[in-house]
């Protein structure tokens, strides 16, 4: 499959030829619920915590004698049914996170980009660095290439000095304000975040990237 490659002025510039096996995949939908259910499991916290009735403070001597009073016997105020008593049943924490294959990974990466791919909505452009770090100039952009509503993925390089891994940092700052759009690094493109914005623009160097990580 071809596909044209444009500028951020969204004139062509050429053409490149996307992996039919990673851009043309059966598009699986049961993969996505599976897959950003997953990636949710991950990111939640479980750290939900209530104090049961050997936690609470106090209630160490009994509230009133057994008998004689004419109330309801009582071993403590700290049991569940008084006020500032424990908790039963109450939520601990927890590790919601399971496993999942990494081929049902990449299968669903590989659907989720078949279908934009397949509506229209994937964008290739020639280079997603900015000449002028801010929003105002990210907004021209999006509208340039009519995609109000997207998710913008360029590739990392590595410093040889540092080791360290850089990012685009025009492409990120200029869009971190937009709720309409985000910036991804090629090796955190993720389904969730693909499903979540209209377009999905690719620069060229990452879409090599994405290449060479998928048809492994």
């Amino acid at each position: 499959m071809k596909i044209n490659v444009v500028d951020q002025k969204n004139e062509k510039v050429g053409e490149v030829t996307l992996d039919d096996a990673i851009f043309a995949a059966p598009v699986r939908k049961h993969l996505f619920w599976e897959v950003v259910n997953w990636q949710r499991a991950r990111r939640r916290a479980g750290t939900q915590k209530v104090k049961t009735r050997a936690e609470v403070s106090g209630g160490g001597k009994k509230p009133w004698r057994q008998k004689g009073t004419g109330r309801a016997r009582q071993g403590t105020i700290r049991a569940p049914h008084w006020v500032g008593g424990g908790v039963v049943h109450g939520p601990s924490p927890r590790d919601f996170s399971f496993s999942m294959p990494k081929k049902k990974r990449k299968a669903a990466l590989r659907s989720v980009l078949s279908l934009k791919a397949r509506d229209g909505k994937l964008i290739v452009v020639d280079d997603l660095t900015f000449a002028e770090t801010k929003t105002k100039f990210a907004i021209g952009v999006l509208n340039a290439l009519q995609a109000p509503s997207a998710l913008l993925v360029d590739a990392t390089s590595r410093d040889e000095k540092t080791q360290t891994v850089v990012h685009n940092e025009s492409l990120r700052l200029s869009v971190r304000n937009l709720k309409d759009a985000k910036y991804l690094a090629s090796e955190g493109l993720n389904v969730e975040d693909v499903l979540r914005f209209d377009t999905l623009v690719i620069s060229q160097t990452a879409l090599d990237q994405i290449h060479e990580v998928l048809k492994r």
